[in-house]
């Protein structure tokens, strides 16, 4: 969301690049998870000739490793570099000879880590991969290339403004395919100035869509999944979309744009989702701002030059723009946090009446996916900061400087007798956990006051045992449950028996839920939720049924 200061660059002690999140122009690395060597089936890795699969484009190549077909950086958009920024994607140029779909393809342009945040960098294991604007890709994961599976379509967080589909190793989709027979697909996109900036007065009519062409290259991912994932062994009318996050805003988003309608028929929305988004006016103001700031002229010209120019310019130059414009922040920072009353301007969707005609789980559930069920959900612990250890008094004087003297003792005071078994240090990382209940609250009584298909409900608490167990459940831990990755995600989930365990549920519950529409299992009733009893899944080694968990102390931040 806009305005949001804490994000998960700030969470790994990178210097924040303003509020838009993004910035700079770092050369890039690729780490461990972002080679395809690392696997977590049994098996070896192969690339025989029947690794290949049809797409309308033409053959695409990938490998078998543990008895699971990969394929990695198939396009389903040409490049969007020079002339083609901030125009709608382009089909790729059609190939005859089989396209190598062997390696993850580039990350678009953003801020990379500054991994001084030794602890953290540890538990995620972050990649960030290499940057480029040929990056509209996309990867798929299947058990064979014929069958009529679901299909589970996951966007990556970091906002709009930065990350990827292989930023984290629990990405990576292999075990969802092997152990849950699902089709999993990551989409890699345009990200912030390069996929949320109004050139329209500038390009005329050709560009009317440059101000959401990030969300128009996920519809054309949604799109190439419709026409080609039959190839893949994948059941093109049993389409779940999901995120983490950015992704979870890129779901609410999705789930309000008619252009969406019909590409899906599942969703769910995980820490994130609900932002409030300027209008066509706020962005147009934006960006002539900007465009003043750089001093190119005006016109042709000016776009002329906007297509040449360094991504990280033009960042820096939106930086200091939407500082200006927005003002600090106000209120808790971080996940979860409410989104503020007045729209900041910066790198995101905006409501520009076209393809976005109302702020999607802001002011309403949408009619466009009212009968699409959906799953919304949190995690604990989501204000993880190693970098942040305070005592008790020092959590207390940094909560009042926010709501009072008052308000701060008595969340503190509940806090620890709801969680005694918790230290101070993973409480205080414990109130973005409660924002972001808050949050799936509002956005739950929005979908169930709409009608239509049903809204469920989860809460993730399972206490990670690494570094002395005292980061809890962190904003992205659940990933590696809910793609059954706790091998591959050991330095976060010590790959314990309780930790596979809790992830076969996780799993099979979103799996289920792409399969069925509803994410129960045997053993495991997960019935929908309403805005009165609040009922939730929580998923920890005793995951169970339970209503309105943190309720008492959720409503402490509400006053």
């Amino acid at each position: 969301m806009k305005g949001v200061n804490l994000d998960r660059r700030a969470l790994l002690g990178a210097a924040p690049a303003g509020l838009m999140l993004a910035g700079g122009g770092t050369a890039a690395t690729a780490s461990d998870s972002v080679k395809t060597g690392a696997h977590s089936g049994p098996g070896g890795c192969a690339t025989p000739k029947s690794a290949i699969a049809r797409t309308r484009y033409g053959p695409v190549r990938g490998f078998v490793a543990g008895d699971v077909f990969h394929f990695k950086g198939i396009p389903y958009g040409d490049d969007t570099g020079g002339a083609n920024r901030w125009l709608p994607a382009k089909p790729p140029k059609p190939w005859t000879d089989p396209y190598m779909a062997l390696v993850y393809g580039a990350n678009c342009p953003q801020t990379l880590h500054s991994w001084r945040a030794i602890e953290h960098t540890f538990l995620q294991d972050w990649d960030d991969g290499f940057l480029g604007e040929d990056m509209l890709k996309l990867n798929v994961w299947t058990p064979s290339l014929s069958g009529n599976r679901p299909v589970m379509v996951y966007f990556h967080g970091g906002g709009f403004a930065f990350g990827s589909s292989y930023e984290l190793p629990s990405h990576e989709g292999a075990q969802m395919a092997r152990n849950h027979d699902v089709v999993q697909v990551s989409v890699n996109h345009r990200l912030n100035v390069l996929g949320f900036f109004d050139v329209a007065e500038l390009g005329g009519d050709a560009y009317a869509d440059s101000v959401n062409v990030g969300m128009t290259d996920l519809t054309a991912a949604l799109q190439w999944v419709q026409e080609n994932i039959a190839s893949f062994g994948g059941d093109p009318d049993k389409v779940m979309i999901y995120g983490q996050s950015g992704g979870g805003s890129k779901v609410t988003t999705l789930l309000g744009m008619d252009s969406a309608k019909g590409q899906f028929g599942r969703a769910i929305v995980m820490s994130g989702g609900g932002g409030n988004s300027p209008s066509a006016e706020q962005s147009r103001d934006f960006a002539r701002a900007v465009v003043k700031r750089l001093d190119i002229g005006t016109g042709r010209t000016a776009l002329e030059a906007l297509q040449k120019m360094e991504w990280a310019k033009l960042v820096e130059a939106g930086n200091a723009v939407a500082g200006e414009i927005n003002g600090p922040a106000r209120g808790l920072p971080g996940p979860g946090a409410p989104p503020p009353a007045t729209p900041r301007v910066g790198w995101g969707p905006t409501v520009d009446g076209r393809l976005i005609t109302l702020r999607s789980y802001f002011d309403a559930a949408p009619d466009a996916s009212r009968q699409v069920p959906v799953i919304i959900g949190g995690t604990s612990e989501e204000g993880m900061r190693f970098s942040q250890n305070p005592t008790e008094a020092e959590w207390r004087a940094q909560l009042a400087t926010t709501m009072g003297s008052d308000r701060a003792n008595a969340l503190v005071d509940a806090m620890k007798k709801a969680h005694p078994e918790k230290a101070i240090r993973t409480l205080s990382y414990g109130v973005q956990g409660l924002t972001m209940r808050n949050n799936v609250q509002r956005m739950v009584k929005l979908k169930y006051e709409k009608g239509g298909a049903p809204v469920y409900q989860y809460h993730f608490q399972w206490q990670s045992p690494q570094l002395d167990g005292v980061a809890g459940a962190w904003h992205t831990a659940e990933l590696a449950f809910f793609f059954d990755n706790t091998k591959r995600c050991e330095q976060g989930t010590g790959d314990t028996r309780e930790a596979r365990s809790l992830a076969t549920k996780c799993a099979r519950a979103f799996a289920n839920f792409a399969r069925t529409g509803n994410p129960s299992q045997p053993g495991l009733a997960w019935t929908p939720t309403d805005p009165t009893r609040c009922q939730t899944m929580v998923f920890d080694n005793r995951s169970r049924m339970v209503d309105d968990p943190e309720g008492n102390v959720r409503r402490l931040l509400l006053a």
